[in-house]
Parts: structure tokens; sequence; C-alpha cells
């Protein structure tokens, strides 16, 4: 696979592909309230943790993109919060100036006709040799199971544990951690929150979120709690804990 992976901080005029990755993801996860804050500033912020993935037949167009963050942690369990507790924790270091001590995995996003090619295991490795170069022994990676949303109602604790009869992860996306050295460690039960509307997420969705209790909504891990009388509905994401030591 001829494939190039470079640092936004190299190649910084190469920011405007980041946003060029048309049905990557469910069109409700871009409206997690936390994202924002290491979304919107990360070309300033973090440019030395974004990772782009450059095909030379088509220089330009990323076929990949990886997002990770420095952060503070001590000897503490990794967070029920997950995904949004990182990088709210990295923002608060950030303005504190306090020093880092490892790094977390944020997404890995490859376009939707480059899958199944091994794209994602390319960034991966391309994630745990950025942070070592850049000082890190460990990386932590609250992941989102690339198959769990064929079995939404099934707790994470559950999923995360089903193996197959070699021993290895039965999810896919799970299992290219395990194979690249990581242990899973953790279930993060709150990882992503994303909350909304019901006109909201009708908007996102096209469902009718018109009754209240659990609704199924396509990509979701889980289900969404819609509540017709307050006119909201909250979906509650778990994660997986996965640790790299890589030194």
């Amino acid at each position: 696979m001829d494939i190039d992976v470079v640092t936004l901080a190299d190649r910084p005029e190469l920011e405007p592909l980041l946003s060029r990755f048309d049905g990557a993801w469910p069109e409700f996860m871009r409206w997690d309230p936390v994202g924002p804050v290491y979304y919107a500033v990360v070309e300033e912020c973090y440019p030395e943790f974004v990772q782009i993935a450059l095909d030379p037949a088509v220089p330009d167009r990323a076929v990949a993109a990886a997002y990770s963050v420095p952060v503070a942690w001590g000897d503490d369990p990794l967070p029920p919060g997950g995904w949004e507790r990182m990088i709210q924790r990295s923002a608060i270091n950030r303005m504190l100036g306090t020093p880092t001590t490892m790094v977390s995995a944020l997404e890995i996003c490859v376009q939707p006709d480059r899958r199944g090619r091994g794209l994602s295991s390319v960034m991966l490795a391309a994630m745990r040799a950025n942070a070592q170069r850049l000082g890190y022994s460990t990386l932590v990676a609250p992941v989102r199971p690339s198959a769990k949303h064929e079995r939404p109602d099934e707790p994470m604790s559950e999923y995360a544990r089903r193996v197959r009869p070699d021993g290895l992860p039965e999810d896919p996306w799970l299992r290219t951690h395990v194979r690249a050295g990581g242990v899973i460690e953790a279930v993060a039960p709150r990882s992503m929150m994303v909350p909304g509307t019901l006109e909201e997420w009708r908007r996102w969705t096209g469902l009718a979120f018109d009754t209240s209790g659990p609704v199924h909504v396509p990509g979701a891990l889980a289900p969404v709690h819609c509540d017709v009388d307050q006119d909201h509905a909250v979906y509650v994401e778990a994660n997986v804990w996965v640790r790299h030591t890589i030194a």
C-alpha cells in the first residue's frame, strides 16, 4: 500500500482536506457538544497530534486521518467519561500548563470508499509511532467497536468480552488494536453523549421520534433515549478502553 502519513504540523496546508470525509460518520455524531473543544482548535493547538494519510496517486484528497490528544493522567483508572473526558482533560491541562504524561486517541477515520484495505491498521501504527516520536510511552484509546451497531441492545461490557476461537476479540476494530499490541482495560460507559431536541434528532436521522422510549438509530451503538413530553432525546455511547505501551 503506497500511502504517505504526515502530521498537520508538518503540512498545515492540508488542513482543508480534513473536512472532506462525507459519509464517514452518522450525522448525529457530529453534534456531540464536547467535540468542538478539540476539533475547533485542532489546527492551532494540536497540529502535531493530527495525522493525514495521502495516496500519491490522488494528492488532493486525504484517504484517512487520525486524531489524538496529549493528557496528564496518573495511576488512576481510565475514566468512565472516555472520549469526552480526554478532550476536557487535555483542554484543562493546556490552560494550566500542566505537563502531559500520555496520549489518548480520539478518532481514526477512513474514507468510505477506501475501507477494507487495511488503512485503519496503518493509521493506528502511525498514531503509535507518532506518540513515541513525541516522547510518550503510553497511548490509550476509547475504542468505538466497529460492529457494535449490529448489536445495539447488548451491553458494551458483554460485547467487549466476545472473542473468536483464537482468543482475539470478535469485533474487527478491537481485534486490530489487540493485534497491534493493545490491551483491553475497561469499558467507558458514558464515553460520548449527544443530547438534542426531538426536531434535531428528526433532522439528524430522518426518524419520527414521536414515541417515548428507546429508539434504534442506524449507526448508533446503543438505543437513543427519547422523551416526548420533555421534547428531548439523548444518546449515550459506551466505548472500550484499550491501552498501548509503546516504549
